[in-house]
């Protein structure tokens, strides 16, 4: 645990700040996700140990081999919607409902944040979503959002269930470009709707955002299971501080990862599983988790997610955020 001059444990103190807070802002990454028994982004396992996962996030890797893309983030897809929102996605959720001040910035893609029940108008999912997929094709303008098949064709259909026996030292086969998910607008090449290394964040969100921080001071800047390192939503927790804000850091690694963003100039540090600490933190406001479930109603996982916009999108706008849940 690095050293701060006051006890950044104190559990009391951030309560009562949380308590008189209006504005603020979550910067959510993997580790928000784990209790659903997803792997963070670099600690894909199975088929997948001897790939790194990085180098298959780029246009380039794409470009150079869709079959293997694909299958990767086939098996990405599989994983996400066969997982369920865990209780901070649902403490976020709450909090949201409580709170119209209250944004969320999401680095995750994988969907359990819409799904738990949490408001499209305050969630900002600026990597993109895993059920979006849209047309490569420059002439082509199909996108289409809210897609939770499971296997988009039939070569990317999911292992069997009593497959748990997985040979790393196997390849993944190379399937033939025709036999990929293909667009039904043109007959091109389609791609996952996600924000790959290189590319640029959906500019509307990104607008939004700084158009939220431009309203006024920020009271709390909540950093959940994100190395805090990844640019440019990095930046929001120096931007949170700046604009007033007092910093609070909930994370597994805390002790174990010196140089995790943000940690060296913290208010609070919270060293755990999100799915425990948060809804203890955030109690003062959602209540118990009997309540957070009263809050949330019907739209307690919630699956299909609502989102504010779904199906095909009928023209595909390059700065367009599908109401949050795109690209």
């Amino acid at each position: 645990m690095p050293f701060l001059e006051h006890d950044p444990t104190d559990m009391s103190s951030f309560k009562a700040h949380l308590a008189q807070s209006k504005r603020i802002l979550a910067l959510c990454g993997a580790g928000l996700s784990a209790s659903s028994g997803l792997a963070t982004f670099r600690g894909a396992g199975g088929l997948w140990k001897t790939h790194d996962a990085m180098s298959l996030a780029t246009p380039q890797a794409f470009t150079k081999d869709p079959s293997l893309v694909w299958q990767f983030y086939s098996a990405r897809r599989q994983a996400a919607f066969s997982a369920k929102p865990n209780a901070a996605h649902h403490a976020l959720a709450a909090l949201s409902i409580k709170n119209k001040d209250f944004i969320t910035v999401t680095q995750n893609v994988d969907g359990l944040s819409p799904r738990a029940g949490h408001p499209a108008e305050q969630l900002f999912p600026v990597h993109g979503s895993l059920s979006t997929v849209k047309c490569t094709s420059v002439f082509c303008n199909y996108v289409e959002f809210n897609n939770f098949e499971m296997a988009l064709t039939p070569s990317l259909a999911p292992q069997p269930a009593d497959a748990t026996e997985v040979d790393t030292d196997v390849q993944p086969p190379n399937i033939p470009l025709e036999q990929l998910p293909r667009c039904p607008k043109c007959a091109g090449l389609l791609r996952p709707g996600v924000v790959w290394f290189s590319e640029t964040l959906p500019a509307d969100l990104l607008d939004d955002i700084d158009g939220w921080m431009e309203k006024g001071p920020v009271d709390l800047c909540l950093v959940i299971g994100t190395s805090g390192r990844v640019w440019p939503a990095a930046g929001y927790i120096d931007q949170c501080r700046l604009n007033g804000a007092k910093v609070a850091i909930v994370n597994m690694e805390i002790s174990s990862d010196p140089a995790l963003g943000g940690v060296a100039d913290a208010d609070w540090l919270f060293e755990g599983d999100c799915a425990r600490i948060l809804p203890e933190i955030l109690e003062p406001v959602i209540g118990t988790m009997d309540q957070v479930k009263e809050i949330l109603g019907d739209q307690h996982d919630t699956f299909p997610a609502k989102t504010s916009q779904g199906g095909v999108s009928p023209e595909f706008i390059a700065a367009s955020g599908e109401g949050r849940g795109y690209y």
